[in-house]
């Protein structure tokens, strides 16, 4: 990656910024489709705690050059690669252009690094855009003052090449453009999915706390769900568990919903990008293999959750019931629970959850034996008020909520004695 040094008449000139060969190329002649010999560097987000689960989600898309690291998975691929790993994964939250790094001290050096960066050549002067600096242990006092010198360093590249602006749109921008700032290092992103992708597409109205798509996804992946097995939420909420589940049954990709900041920039390819979507459409089912349950008390919570099961196309796919928890039969003698119930510092009182764990300790004891149970909660009592032993505790953040993602194996009650007291003779 060879380097691009900042001008010798400005301070600490002697810092070297790189721009990726690949990316110092004029965009108009460069055709993802037909250089396959291009890479480029990308970083995609996830919730903390599914890393290993995106990274394998992208060897899965063929992704072979990848790097786990905390709160996501950096990869180096073609441009077609980017492409399908916004329109296939389910559990990034963006795809993030890596476009070049510098070392600073100041403000100033922050301004030069991103004037440095050839913008003009990956969008226009009509192209709205958005900046968002994040940081970690970063010695500047304002990340505010970065993010307006970034700005206005693109703006000044444009007057400077183009002799026209960009315009600043911090709502529905058509370019979001990522700035990262360690102790030493800047690392500048554009962001290739715009919205992020747990918003597939298919979400009309929302509830309180909603689970978001990608966390949901990645809580099925990690309770080694398929579509061979009975699914059942019994408090689904907007009915984000189920209607991702449905959509990994009938192979529907989840970018197939929505629009992509790719698609804003010179060097998209239109017929490459048409070609996956199409491919992606071929490769639906028409019905789920799988039996999948969707259940909830409140009357506006499954409706909410069937008018997104409809425009996500899985409606039929899902067999949803009104009905309060504990009045609930097992609908298989063996299956899959996933349910994501308040906790204390999201919606209910503390004391409620005193009664209501243990009563759903219960009911899963008589009901649900020869059943695997996944229960995502930030509360740390949740084993000790259910009564059971969890064979499992994965650490996962929910926004920027701690939980835990607690398996329980419910099993008959000698068996469920003998288990206990194995789990309790290893801890």
């Amino acid at each position: 990656m060879p380097p691009c040094h900042l001008p010798q008449d400005q301070p600490n000139s002697r810092r070297v910024f790189r721009i990726p060969r690949n990316h110092r190329q004029r965009p108009r002649s460069l055709d993802p489709s037909r250089d396959a010999c291009s890479t480029f560097r990308f970083f995609a987000p996830c919730p903390r705690g599914l890393e290993d689960v995106l990274d394998s989600e992208l060897r899965t898309l063929g992704v072979t050059d990848t790097t786990p690291t905390e709160g996501g998975v950096g990869f180096q691929d073609s441009w077609a690669s980017m492409y399908r790993a916004n329109l296939h994964g389910r559990i990034a939250s963006r795809v993030l252009w890596q476009v070049g790094e510098c070392s600073y001290r100041s403000e100033a050096d922050v301004y030069r690094a991103a004037f440095a960066l050839p913008w003009p050549d990956w969008f226009t002067p009509t192209t709205t855009f958005k900046v968002k600096v994040s940081a970690r242990r970063c010695p500047l006092p304002s990340l505010d003052f970065l993010t307006l010198r970034i700005k206005d360093a693109v703006c000044d590249k444009f007057r400077s090449l183009r002799h026209r602006r960009p315009t600043v749109d911090t709502a529905r921008p058509h370019v979001r453009l990522d700035a990262f700032l360690d102790p030493q290092t800047v690392t500048f992103y554009v962001d290739t999915s715009g919205e992020p992708l747990f918003k597939r597409g298919y979400r009309g109205e929302t509830l309180k706390a909603p689970l978001r798509e990608n966390l949901a996804a990645g809580i099925l992946h990690l309770s080694g769900w398929v579509p061979t097995t009975v699914l059942l939420d019994p408090m689904c909420g907007s009915g984000t568990v189920p209607i991702e589940a449905a959509l990994m049954a009938r192979r529907i990709a989840p970018g197939l919903f929505r629009h992509f900041g790719f698609e804003h920039l010179l060097m998209h390819d239109r017929t490459l990008w048409e070609r996956q979507r199409n491919a992606a459409g071929a490769e639906q089912l028409a019905l789920a293999s799988a039996t999948m349950y969707a259940s909830d008390l409140d009357a506006s919570a499954m409706n909410v959750a069937y008018q997104a099961a409809q425009r996500a196309g899985v409606a039929r796919d899902i067999r949803f019931m009104q009905q309060d928890l504990f009045n609930l039969e097992a609908p298989a003698t063996e299956g899959v629970i996933v349910m994501n119930p308040p906790y204390g510092v999201r919606l209910s009182r503390p004391e409620e959850l005193e009664t209501f764990y243990p009563k759903l300790g219960h009911w899963l004891k008589q009901r649900f034996a020869g059943w695997r149970v996944y229960v995502l909660s930030a509360d740390a009592r949740v084993p000790k008020l259910i009564g059971l032993a969890p064979t499992k505790r994965t650490p996962l953040f929910n926004g920027d909520l701690e939980c835990r993602l607690y398996e329980f194996l419910i099993v008959q009650g000698s068996a469920r004695r003998r288990l206990t007291a194995h789990h309790s003779t290893k801890s």
